[in-house]
């Protein structure tokens, strides 16, 4: 009789759909492969939204950027996979190997004597639009609260506050990786000039607008606009704001906009 067989795969599922994972690397894969986005994301059968939030997500969870993009609209423009993106899709295979070898020796032996994984990050479904991969650079310490200091890449860096024991569930201290998360609806949107340069402050190039339909409640001056915002260092940042405010700034592609929020609307994960 043949040994039972596991299909691993490195990723979360539910209702056995694939969520997370396989599928955002085949989108690299894509991407290095026709250099178009809109290409890519046709031949893998997503729409084009999908396919940009997919690569957006994955540089923001990247220390340095997996692709950089030309600009082009949704006929024109080009796509290329960095070399940290092909770091990324390599790994992610080797690990796959691994898993399948596990899996095996697990359904020949059982779990005993084998090793626990933490498939993080990558491996994660989260509602937040705004996830960043963040080294901890330093901590302040108060009596009730800490003043985490975080950094996301060479040019970014924000600052959440945690209690006290959420700063020792997590064990931070310089130099901890965790995940920063700050929902969409806590980034507020204003011109550059507005505002002094303080913590959690971003003047970013707006690459997407999106209006969502009035409410028939409130009328035409109603609904809601996403704004996808380019900071730097291949990091984007997602805002939802009233769409009042958005055609108030001007909001459009290309617009140069302040982004912002407060420390202690940044949640933190670790694993």
């Amino acid at each position: 009789m043949s040994a039972p067989k596991i299909d691993a795969q490195l990723a979360l599922k539910s209702d056995g759909r694939l969520l997370v994972g396989r599928e955002r690397i085949r989108l690299l894969e894509a991407v290095a492969a026709h250099g178009n986005i809109t290409q890519a994301a046709k031949v893998l059968g997503f729409s084009y939204k999908t396919a940009w939030d997919a690569v957006n997500a994955i540089n923001n969870l990247l220390p340095r950027p997996a692709f950089i993009t030309r600009a082009g609209g949704r006929s024109g423009g080009g796509a290329e996979v960095t070399e940290e993106g092909l770091k990324l899709i390599a790994a992610f295979h080797q690990l796959e190997d691994r898993l399948a070898r596990i899996s095996a020796a697990i359904a020949e032996d059982g779990f005993e004597g084998q090793d626990e994984f933490l498939f993080w990050s990558f491996g994660l479904r989260i509602s937040t639009r705004n996830v960043f991969q963040a080294e901890v650079s330093a901590l302040t310490r108060n009596p009730v609260d800490v003043r985490v200091h975080l950094r996301l890449s060479d040019q970014n860096a924000l600052v959440a506050i945690v209690t006290n024991e959420a700063a020792d569930e997590l064990a931070l201290e310089p130099g901890r990786k965790v995940l920063a998360l700050v929902k969409a609806p806590f980034v507020t949107l204003s011109r550059p000039e507005d505002g002094a340069s303080e913590e959690n402050s971003f003047v970013g190039t707006v690459t997407r607008r999106l209006d969502a339909d009035p409410d028939p409640k409130v009328g035409e001056g109603g609904g809601k606009t996403e704004a996808l915002i380019d900071i730097g260092a291949g990091k984007t940042m997602t805002a939802v704001v009233p769409r009042q405010v958005a055609d108030d700034l001007g909001l459009q592609e290309g617009t140069r906009i302040r982004a912002a929020f407060d420390a202690g609307h940044v949640i933190l994960a670790a694993g």
